[in-house]
């Protein structure tokens, strides 16, 4: 109860930017002022929150404000995409200290690729000078579907050869770190929870546009996994029933996964003969390449460009619509390595679209959002994996220590 009571007690002055008073922290979570006093002093003694200056103006003894200390804890993270493969150290607060990217290996080998993550992430330490000691752990944010108890990835569409993949015992051997390895769109909704700001509290959805596309579900401030680890594959809800038949073989017409991925919106706008033919095996920067040019032709007024981004739109509205009629939340947030070419477009026309499907839509407008956390939001969302299973306050904390 008491390491629950300590998470409750940085949760909330995590999540106040201005920073809180051991008062104003007693009214907040409702404990004694003795507990909050014994827990700010443990939180100091690790380095955990600093004493940033006092607050006060009327009578009585100045307020000692609490916040944390960026420099108390780092986090590694991981994005895995079959395309590019982004590492990044983050601080306690959530910032971005050193990151660098690289293309994933052709051969898509898992040895290989946890090799050449193991290699950037002693350069990003080594570079930065932070003190290993203080590293909580690395997270890593691979393509479902996940066995989130083992760490393994079972057999992603997009990663060849990957069958039952033990990443989380391999790369905690290749680094020597703590490893924890989830969803990738679960990796995003944690960032946003953990690094996003004010917003990323309540109940939101988190639409992930990368190499595939993906959701991730927080509910009261949580993050819903599902009974497996695997909730938000969205791939497979039909957008056109009539449009070309699943790659993936369910036999269905015009799902996500087909309609809507960022390889088939550019190949569209290839055949149309407003973009040049793409190079043989395009890695992920041709299409990212490709696919903010289409965004520009669109903004230029090419009609083309405009009737394939169109589209996209309202197929997107479809499937965005589906799930936000399934789980009523009061927000939609957009991101992803895939996601910023298209952010005006799209933020411009799907609001209307969506909340017209909507079964809610007598009752309240749900907003729609880009994510402030830019197109490494997969990365940092792997590192606050690590810094939520530490320190966040969870149900399930309470009830194993119950």
């Amino acid at each position: 109860m008491g390491d629950f009571n300590l998470t409750v007690i940085l949760d909330a002055i995590r999540r106040s930017e201005a920073g809180l008073s051991r008062v104003e922290l007693a009214q907040l979570v409702g404990l004694s002022p003795q507990t909050i006093s014994n827990i700010s002093r443990r939180l100091l003694d690790q380095k955990l929150i600093v004493e940033a200056g006092k607050e006060g103006t009327g009578p009585g003894k100045p307020r000692t404000i609490l916040r944390l200390n960026p420099k108390g804890m780092y986090a590694m993270g991981v994005h895995l995409d079959p395309a590019l493969i982004t590492v990044v150290l983050l601080d306690l607060v959530g910032s971005v200290v050193e990151k660098n990217t690289f293309v994933t290996p052709q051969s898509h080998d898992p040895q290989e690729i946890v090799d050449a993550i193991a290699e950037c992430v002693e350069k990003l330490l080594a570079h930065s000078g932070v003190d290993r000691s203080l590293v909580a752990g690395l997270g890593v944010a691979a393509p479902g579907p996940i066995d989130l108890e083992r760490g393994a990835v079972v057999g992603p569409p997009l990663l060849h050869g990957w069958v039952d993949v033990p990443l989380q015992d391999m790369v905690h051997r290749a680094t020597g770190l703590p490893t924890t390895v989830d969803k990738d769109v679960t990796g995003a909704a944690v960032a946003e929870i953990w690094a996003g700001g004010p917003g990323g509290s309540g109940s939101f959805i988190f639409f992930y546009l990368g190499t595939g596309l993906g959701c991730g579900l927080v509910l009261n401030g949580e993050v819903y996994r599902g009974a497996s680890g695997n909730a938000g594959e969205i791939g497979h809800i039909i957008v056109d029933p009539d449009g070309p038949v699943c790659s993936d073989g369910c036999g269905m017409r015009g799902t996500i996964g087909t309609v809507l991925e960022p390889q088939v919106i550019v190949s569209q706008a290839v055949v149309a003969g407003i973009l040049p033919v793409l190079p043989d095996n395009p890695t992920a920067r041709d299409f990212q390449g490709a696919f903010a040019r289409l965004s520009e032709l669109a903004g230029e007024g090419d009609e083309t460009a405009i009737s394939i981004m169109r589209g996209a739109a309202r197929s997107l509205a479809w499937g965005v619509s589906v799930v936000g009629n399934l789980v009523d939340v009061d927000r939609m947030v957009f991101g992803g390595p895939f996601w910023h070419p298209v952010a005006g477009f799209v933020l411009d026309v799907l609001p209307d679209l969506v909340n017209a499907r909507l079964a809610t839509q007598g009752i309240h407008r749900v907003r729609l959002d880009g994510t402030r956390l830019g197109e490494d939001v997969g990365a940092v969302g792997a590192a606050c994996l690590v810094l939520e299973r530490a320190l966040a306050p969870r149900a399930e904390r309470l009830l194993l220590e119950g």
